[in-house]
């Protein structure tokens, strides 16, 4: 071979060499940028899997509105006071009309129950207009399990909050929500596994299904960035009642039980839809409920009682007591904020006479319609029947039948799933102090004619929207309501007692559509006495009162049952 040819082959031999090497080049830029497209699409498409990451930790952030307050109280602090340590945190702060809820949590077994004595607790505000603080003592400490619940006094303004453990340590502050414009509580039902957001903001009217094609639920760790949602279309929306079906990750996570607070299910909320969509704020996390036992199970009781209340602690063994004996076997009470140790009083019953009453915080300001929702939900694989009654409610059989005659009778007919029962108004019966004798016994005299009624429910016969107007509930299609004789049951509601008890009727209701007694509105209406007004002013013919009938009917029972033979005494 001539040495031209010998080039000329080496030449080729180079230059096919270089062409293979830039194909190679050009397959791998290829192959990363599908690799980057796809990486792109997938985060685009599947946001939500950012949510359910082993390396992601729900965090408290402050806002930028938070911030320039913060800087100013910490500067101001620095020299007698330090943050707290990350184990401990503010989880969420609620502004209500007379106070502010600090949902206080621990991240590790160094918990605020080991570490702070609430003696030492300071409640600190930091107003937006001003770098002074202010510090009160808290109102009130709950420890609800794994969170402490810190009631703080109002302010006057706009502010940022925090909380004083110490004389030199404190947690960073936070910019309160407002209790009207919030997703406040959230359970999941797993007999459908939707999810139950119970949330303040939208003014839907009271017992009317709304429009669900105009909500949905949102979940997320923080639900003001939209693009971190999970979503999913509302299924039934009533009241401050909305129902979404339950994403099935998050179905995952309550399933296995994950307690602690780096586990927790993330937040849930409502948003409207279309144009100028406004999602609400939340606090609200999936509640998991019991899941549905087998569908042949006998349930526990056959007749419980749920309430709701505020500082009821000085009635409450009465009632209880007098409820045990006609035969209700379960208390659910739901505890608006009180102050008077209610705790004491229920442990005492419980260790003493094993009385199974479950006491569940609700601090949630006029939403007593949604609370009856929320626990006739616990109850509904516990409880053949519930009963929905105030503590100065009492069910009393003017015929000497029994609750469980009554019961039986209509258990035995399938489509019955309400018995209505009227309520006869007691009065002051000529007193002017508290009876000693409890109230079964002290107060005698009524009003002549039933005041409303007041529901005993089959919880499996509500209708899936759990409407309820607080004195009944609507019912599934076919499901009926029957309406008791007053010979066979009767409720005594010892509405109108001694003026030093009716008093405290005028600071806040717990209803949502019924108004306070201060207010300037349904003046007429029967939740307020007749004749009496916006003023809580003891009129000087007050315990001569409402009384039209003298009925000694259940007096003369309770006396018969309980008094003691030897020395008259009651229990209570």
């Amino acid at each position: 071979m001539s040495r031209e040819t010998e080039e000329l082959g080496g030449g080729t031999a180079m230059k096919e060499k270089r062409r293979r090497r830039r194909k190679g080049h050009g397959s791998l830029a290829a192959l990363l940028f599908v690799f980057l497209c796809l990486a792109v699409v997938a985060a685009f498409a599947f946001p939500a899997l950012r949510l359910y990451g082993p390396s992601i930790r729900p965090a408290l952030k402050l806002s930028a509105s938070i911030r320039p307050a913060m800087n100013a109280a910490s500067a101001e602090l620095s020299s007698a006071t330090a943050l707290a340590p990350p184990s401990l945190s503010i989880k969420h702060a609620v502004s209500f009309p007379d106070r502010v809820l600090l949902v206080v949590v621990g991240h590790n077994s160094s918990s605020p129950s080991v570490s702070v004595s609430v003696p030492d607790l300071r409640c600190l505000y930091f107003p937006s207009s001003s770098s002074s603080q202010l510090r009160l003592p808290p109102i009130s400490s709950i420890h609800t399990p794994p969170s402490f619940l810190i009631h703080c006094p109002n302010s006057p303004s706009e502010f940022n909050i925090s909380l004083q453990l110490s004389p030199s340590l404190h947690l960073p502050p936070i910019l309160p929500y407002r209790w009207d414009r919030l997703s406040y509580a959230a359970v999941v039902d797993f007999r459908d596994n939707s999810t139950l957001v119970f949330a303040k903001g939208f003014n839907l009217r009271p017992a009317r299904l709304a429009v669900a094609s105009r909500y949905e639920c949102v979940f997320g760790w923080d639900c003001s960035i939209p693009k971190y949602l999970l979503t999913t279309p509302a299924i039934s929306v009533a009241q401050e009642i909305v129902r979404c079906a339950t994403p099935l990750s998050i179905l995952r996570r309550l399933r296995l039980r994950r307690p602690s607070p780096a586990k927790d299910p993330p937040l849930v909320s409502v948003r409207t839809k279309g144009r100028g969509a406004v999602t609400l704020p939340s606090v609200a996390r999936p509640e998991m409920l019991s899941p549905p036992p087998i569908r042949w199970t006998i349930k526990e009781h056959s007749m419980c009682v749920c309430t709701m209340l505020r500082n009821q602690a000085r009635f409450l063994r009465e009632w209880i007591m007098y409820h045990a004996e006609i035969g209700v076997r379960r208390w659910f009470i739901y505890d608006n904020n009180s102050d008077d140790d209610i705790q004491q009083v229920i442990d005492v019953l419980s260790s003493s006479s094993n009385y199974n009453v479950t006491l569940h915080s609700w601090p949630w300001v006029k939403t007593q319609e949604a609370g009856f929702a929320h626990c006739a939900l616990r109850a509904r694989d516990h409880c053949d029947w519930l009963g929905f009654i105030d503590v100065d409610e009492f069910l009393y059989f003017p015929a000497e039948s029994t609750l469980q005659d009554v019961l039986s009778n209509y258990s035995s007919q399938p489509s019955v799933g309400e018995l209505r029962t009227a309520c006869h108004s007691f009065g002051p019966s000529g007193r002017k102090s508290m009876p000693a004798e409890g109230v079964t016994v002290g107060y005698t005299c009524r009003m002549n004619a039933p005041e409303r009624h007041k529901s005993i429910v089959r919880p499996d016969a509500l209708n899936p929207s759990m409407i309820n107007v607080v004195h009944h509930f609507h019912l599934k299609e076919g499901m009926r309501y029957v309406n008791m004789g007053q010979g066979v049951m009767v409720i005594n509601h010892y509405k109108y007692q001694v003026w030093e008890v009716f008093k405290d009727k005028f600071y806040r209701r717990v209803a949502t559509y019924v108004a306070d007694w201060q207010d300037e509105e349904n003046v007429g209406s029967k939740d307020r006495a007749p004749g009496l007004g916006t003023k809580a002013v003891e009129p000087p013919d007050w315990p001569s009162r409402f009384c039209e009938v003298n009925d000694t009917g259940l007096r003369d029972w309770v006396l018969r049952v309980f008094a003691d033979r030897r020395t008259g005494l009651l229990p209570w």
